[in-house]
């Protein structure tokens, strides 16, 4: 498929600014804006940089507010005339300028944004790529068509800020200095330099602050709305038809200004990714759709460096654009689409050791906090994850050195939650089951926690958590086998596991308890959590349990873009997900869509129905939804009603990943 659009979408402000675009660097940084080129986000600008990747998430560029002069050598002179092609809202909800309107078309290019703006016969282009491994940003333009010369003016708007944060100036005095081939901006002593870049025109310092510029999303999401920004530096160049400017945004003092050689190595990058999927998977890949084609270069952009003291080439996983770090959860249950699935398990490899150095009393970090204090480890399932991460990585592998260097690590994971670690994590020795949770703490993949309220606290034997242990012992067992080692206790643990685990079956409603033995007894509400006794390797439910649990699913909890967080028969169901932080995150995990928990239950329809293409029909809605919200990629959550508006992150790494994978399992 061809992601483009027209004026029907770019010249109508609703639809424009609510399509939001995205690249990336590779070590956490991004550039990111709307369709429009309206600010709605503290989050977009074209360079956020990852100052300490890959966190450190800094704004320093904003955006490139552009203006056209059309027509100055046409006679008589009065004929020349200017064109705004940016769009800005103010804090009195005021449009101004309407640049949008100018843009005749909008498309993806790869994963570069590429805008049209015509004017009168003329069609200037733009383009905005990063450099891969750099805080490097390029903005192109190219005018494509034209009959006379173009005057192209703008006006940079620079920050300097947590990119979590909003600036409110109070005329705030930074460093703007001129330099050959454009400005470097410092924003007070110590702070990283920004220089902006053009291997052609003119540019003169200015130092003027823009008060209000609204951000639409976060009014909604209940934060601050209004930001400042900063006019450090006005470009002029002059177009001739055919000619192309860049201007480079960097905190390299140096930068590559070949704007055509920076654009064909990032083109290459892209065309090795493809590459690599249709070589490592031909069977799979042979006749695979466009869309497909897509989600393998939005993998990309989760895979991103950690570099640490034991390994300086180490990789991780960004959880979700804009907002998310490298979480221990997110990371293990991206890990096997973002990686195995688009052939490139080095990097699997890369990230498996990199998390295994941070193992600690037999659980895994569950975030990396952005400021470098200690990992925190408060997640029950990180740690389960982790293992099946293990295994689609070995599957795919066979890579018997890194199984030997990681069994041990394994091992010690399975004995500590045998005799008990934080948070009362213990195995139960009555049922063989998996305990986990103490009041005040959210441990399972539905976290949300306002101030001391956890809102779905899960204490006691989670039923995914159980079917992920079940799992673990199994994939134990298989391991040991192959390195030679004792694999009887884990296959004894596991057929004790999987016998329990009839506990979990609701006689009475035809599906699975949610929890088990909670302060407040079994826990019977009808969650999506059920659905991974089904969908991993290992089912410990019988073949008609499993058909309960997925034609439970089916029923009240499946939509075209995920599975509700619950059902929409109970009183807790929220029909909407957004407002303040206290509305958010009370509807995060109560009827909440969220995008990932298709992928499992096509695994589990699959399953039970043995129905490749029927299993796949599913998954189709998702290639719509490529074109809305973060255009060229899949969201985190959505309404719990139709029509399931997508919220959340633009861009989810466990939504691709499990759309991918479910994808390949489809395929025959």
């Amino acid at each position: 498929m061809s992601i483009e659009f027209g004026r029907e979408i770019c010249g109508n402000l609703e639809i424009a600014e609510s399509r939001e675009w995205l690249v990336t660097n590779g070590i956490g940084g991004y550039a990111s804006g709307t369709v429009a080129g309206l600010l709605t986000r503290r989050y977009h600008g074209l360079l956020v940089a990852a100052l300490k990747p890959p966190l450190g998430r800094t704004l320093m560029l904003a955006k490139l507010d552009e203006t056209v002069l059309y027509g100055v050598s046409a006679a008589p002179p009065q004929e020349a005339r200017s064109y705004f092609l940016y769009t800005n809202r103010w804090a009195d909800g005021i449009v101004n300028p309407h640049g949008y309107k100018h843009i005749e078309r909008f498309s993806l290019e790869g994963t570069i944004p590429l805008w049209g703006f015509a004017v009168a016969d003329a069609l200037l282009e733009k383009r905005v790529w990063m450099q891969q491994g750099a805080n490097t940003t390029y903005v192109q333009y190219t005018l494509r068509r034209a009959t006379q010369p173009l005057k192209l003016t703008l006006k940079a708007m620079v920050n300097y800020r947590d990119y979590h944060s909003d600036t409110q100036s109070n005329d705030w005095q930074m460093s703007v200095e001129q330099m050959e081939q454009g400005i470097c901006v410092t924003a007070y002593p110590g702070a990283a330099p920004l220089y902006i870049l053009s291997d052609c025109g003119s540019a003169s310092v200015a130092h003027n602050w823009y008060y209000g510029f609204d951000l639409a999303v976060e009014r909604y999401r209940g934060l601050r709305d209004k930001e400042d920004h900063l006019h450090a530096a006005t470009f002029e160049v002059t177009l001739n038809p055919g000619e192309a400017i860049a201007f480079v945004a960097s905190t390299e003092k140096q930068p590559n200004l070949n704007a055509e050689v920076a654009l064909k190595l990032r083109r290459a990058q892209e065309q090795k990714l493809t590459g690599l999927w249709k070589t490592n998977l031909p069977l799979k890949t042979k006749e695979s759709p466009s869309w497909i084609n897509h989600l393998v270069l939005a993998a990309d952009q989760f895979i991103v460096d950690r570099s640490l003291p034991e390994d300086p080439n180490g990789k991780t996983i960004i959880a979700g654009y804009h907002w998310f770090s490298d979480w221990g959860r997110d990371t293990m249950i991206s890990l096997p689409g973002l990686t195995i699935s688009t052939g490139r398990p080095e990097v699997a490899r890369s990230i498996l050791r990199t998390f295994a150095r941070y193992v600690d009393q037999g659980m895994l970090p569950n975030r990396f906090p952005d400021a470098g204090e200690q990992p925190e480890y408060n997640t029950v399932d990180a740690t389960l994850w982790y293992f099946e991460a293990v295994r689609s990585y070995y599957n795919a592998t066979d890579d018997d050195t890194l199984l030997g260097e990681l069994f041990p690590i394994l091992a010690d994971i399975i004995d500590w939650h045998c005799r008990g670690t934080r948070y009362n994590i213990h195995l139960d020795p009555a049922d063989g089951l998996l305990y986990a949770g103490v009041a005040g703490v959210q441990l399972t993949w539905m976290d949300a926690k306002i101030d001391d309220w956890v809102v779905t606290p899960r204490i006691g034997k989670p039923i995914e958590i159980n079917a992920l242990w079940y799992n673990a012992l199994r994939a134990m067992a298989k391991f040991a086998r192959h390195l030679g080692k004792p694999h009887q206790e884990y296959e004894a643990m596991a057929d004790r596991a999987k016998y329990r685990f009839s506990r979990f079956w609701n006689e009475e409603t035809g599906y699975c308890y949610d929890v088990l033995d909670s302060p407040d007894g079994d826990d019977a509400l009808l969650r999506p959590n059920q659905i991974f006794a089904v969908s991993l390797p290992e089912s410990p439910l019988t073949p008609a349990q499993q058909m309960g649990v997925v034609e439970a699913c089916g029923r009240s909890l499946l939509t075209s873009y995920g599975l509700r967080s619950l059902a929409p028969a109970y009183p807790q169901y929220q029909v909407k997900y957004g407002g303040n932080h206290y509305q958010r995150d009370g509807a995060y995990h109560q009827g909440t869509v969220w995008g990932w928990l298709l992928g499992p239950f096509v695994l589990a329809h699959l399953r039970v129905y043995k129905n490749p293409e029927q299993a796949r029909q599913f998954l189709e809605p998702m290639a719509n939804h490529l074109t809305a919200h973060g255009v060229g990629s899949l969201s985190e959550i959505f309404d719990g009603d139709a029509p399931m508006t997508p919220r959340g992150c633009i861009a989810q790494a466990w939504t691709v990943a499990e759309v991918l994978r479910a994808w390949l399992a489809t395929e025959s």
